[in-house]
């Protein structure tokens, strides 16, 4: 099942093959900030910035979450190349 970005169930990203793809593409994207439990634990975790959830999506008419995923990854390469 495909996941994507959301926020107020409208969907924000293209669709991508698993929610850790869209995790990745969230924080790329400054959407995920850490945050330390109430209880105190040492160790922060990650969470969504404002209302956005990961849920999973229908894909709209032509949509290939694979091929989303290796756009994402490909440009990914080039912003390094580029900022090297």
């Amino acid at each position: 099942m495909p996941y994507a970005l959301f926020s107020n169930d409208a969907k924000l990203s293209k669709a991508y093959p698993t929610a850790a793809d869209v995790w990745k593409i969230a924080q790329k994207s400054g959407l995920v900030v850490d945050v330390v439990s109430e209880q105190g634990s040492a160790r922060p975790r990650p969470v969504l910035d404002h209302d956005y959830e990961i849920k999973p999506c229908q894909l709209e008419p032509h949509e290939d979450p694979a091929r989303n995923k290796a756009d994402a990854e490909r440009d990914a390469q080039t912003e390094l190349q580029l900022a090297s």
